[in-house]
């Protein structure tokens, strides 16, 4: 079977149920339209994660506790979560470029609010419409980027934004750690102003929806109703979710009243939306593209790849300063590097996705990945700087062959006009997967280290002779720089004490990683359910 290039008059390729629809040929390169694009998608992922850093600053300039100012990361997630599966609903309604005008224009207009917030409060409440306006970016530069390029182009495209999207959380700490310490922590927020000011001009100028989206937002116009209820259940939904996963071990999960109401909320919405909107016309959320084979296992994929992808970030540079006692911009060092290797490896994933099977590609770049984090699962305290460089850098060449390809696949047997609503339920999976790989790291380094500490202390006791020998050495050498022996006794247990900490903390990062990689492992098999869909000569895309 084969589908017809876009270009091709209607009818040219047959009655498949996987046809094009006939566009008209862009007189713009999309390789522009992909540049100009990517701006906003590379201002918006990089906002998710160049805050970290710099919430001390923040709560301290705010007079704030560190408790609180982390809701300044956690409101701007929840509304990100939100918008993200609207996104392509609101598409098709008000049209795509209108649609992701206005999201600039709010991404950048609360950018520069954020920058001005003279309370906590306030900075809250302008990341929330920061979050509002960057959640339909995503969604909308990847709908643009499926209907620019002809299919047998299109992994190149994809390529390009995934630039974006993998670069932008690599440098976010370390830019906005440099900002913070030579700056000012408002200007993390005023950068997006000339970036967000320069996209909406191109795209003003550039962009323009295909034709058949022009027809259906026309079609559509005073004649759909605004499902209030399903909306209504994907925001409770969806936040809650959001809180649950970016609050929860900070408030002891379950055993927290809190996060129970909240997981309770959560759970009950979303099972409630799925079931409102299989019934439904013109449903918010078009849940039944997940009938579709490779749709369905590209979600799946894309949310191992956020999880592991995301997991990872956290968990190397929470090893190297809490463990290894690495500055945040020594960690920093660490981390870009990989980002760098991404952007140089996505253009050749982009080619090798137009000739050789997305399943292959998908398989080789989980098993890339997986490897590097087995690896990284058995250093020790004496690593160097770039042994775990070098891991990190191979973990990011497999990292480089997953999202072109995952992306080509998910949207390889759809119909254009279903591209809004694939991109949004898309993104929302690989957001999803990266909230669930962070909360789930951060867990359990938390709870392995208390089961290692627990295991390293039991070894203390007084009957010990690798204890005694050790306590006793370490005495004598306090007293040696003239200590009491009572005093030296008591530095010799802290001693002890400490080493057991930063022991028992090593071990749950390397578990963490050792975790993190078997879940990049156990994705291959999954690649192989994918239906192939190969690229051929003269414009054509074969399906097996």
């Amino acid at each position: 079977m084969s589908v017809a290039n876009p270009a091709q008059p209607a009818g040219a390729g047959g009655a498949s149920g996987i046809e094009r629809a006939p566009s008209a040929i862009p007189v713009i390169s999309p390789w522009v339209i992909s540049m100009v694009v990517m701006l906003s998608t590379f201002m918006e992922v990089l906002d998710t994660s160049i805050a970290n850093v710099s919430l001390p600053h923040i709560a301290g300039s705010l007079s704030a506790t560190q408790d609180e100012s982390t809701w300044v990361l956690t409101s701007y997630l929840v509304a990100n979560a939100i918008v993200l599966p609207l996104s392509g609903w609101l598409s098709n309604l008000f049209g795509r470029k209108p649609f992701y005008m206005t999201c600039v224009v709010l991404f950048t207009l609360s950018s520069f609010l954020c920058g001005l917030a003279w309370s906590l409060p306030m900075l809250i409440f302008f990341r929330i419409l920061q979050g509002l306006g960057g959640g339909g970016l995503q969604p909308s530069t990847q709908a643009i980027l499926a209907d620019s390029f002809p299919p047998e182009k299109r992994g190149m495209g994809f390529a390009v934004y995934a630039m974006a999207v993998v670069l932008a959380p690599a440098i976010g700490p370390t830019l906005g750690g440099w900002i913070t310490d030579n700056y000012s922590w408002r200007w993390i927020f005023y950068i997006n102003v000339p970036v967000g000011v320069i996209a909406v001009v191109l795209t003003s100028r550039l962009i323009h929806d295909p034709p058949y989206l022009v027809e259906r937002v026309r079609q559509l116009r005073g004649k759909i109703r605004i499902d209030y209820i399903g909306i209504g259940l994907l925001s409770v939904g969806l936040g809650f979710l959001q809180v649950v996963l970016d609050k929860g071990q900070e408030e002891d999960w379950f055993g927290s009243h809190f996060i129970v109401f909240c997981s309770i909320l959560a759970a009950g919405a979303l099972v409630a939306v799925v079931l409102w909107e299989l019934t439904r016309e013109n449903p918010i959320v078009d849940l039944r593209l997940f009938k579709e084979r490779n749709f369905a296992i590209s979600n799946v994929l894309i949310f191992g790849l956020g999880f592991a992808l995301f997991g990872s970030t956290v968990l190397v540079p929470q090893f190297l300063q809490n463990v290894l006692g690495y500055t945040a911009m020594e960690s920093g060092k660490v981390l870009s590097p990989s980002g760098f290797v991404v952007m140089a490896l996505l253009p050749v994933t982009g080619v090798l996705s137009n000739r050789i099977s997305a399943r292959k590609l998908i398989s080789f770049g989980f098993l890339l990945a997986g490897c590097a984090l087995w690896l990284t699962s058995h250093i020790n305290l004496e690593v160097d700087y770039w042994t775990i460089t070098f891991y990190r850098l191979f973990q990011g060449a497999g990292i480089a062959f997953l999202f072109t390809p995952i992306s080509t696949a998910c949207f390889s047997r759809l119909p254009p006009e279903k591209s809004n609503a694939a991109s949004s339920l898309f993104n929302l999976s690989r957001n999803l997967g990266a909230s669930f790989g962070i909360a789930t790291v951060i867990s359990l380094v938390s709870r392995y280290s208390q089961i290692h500490h627990n295991d390293l202390v039991a070894n203390t006791a007084a009957g010990n002779p690798a204890y005694r020998s050790l306590l006793s050495g370490l005495t004598r050498r306090f007293m040696a720089s003239g200590s009491g022996s009572y005093q030296a006794a008591q530095q010799a247990q802290g001693t002890i004490a400490a080493l057991i900490n930063r022991q028992a903390g090593a071990m749950a990062y390397l578990d963490c990683f050792r975790m993190t990689a078997l879940f990049c492992f156990a994705l291959i098999p999954l690649c192989w359910l994918l239906k192939p869909v190969l690229p051929q000569k003269g414009g054509r895309i074969h399906v097996e």
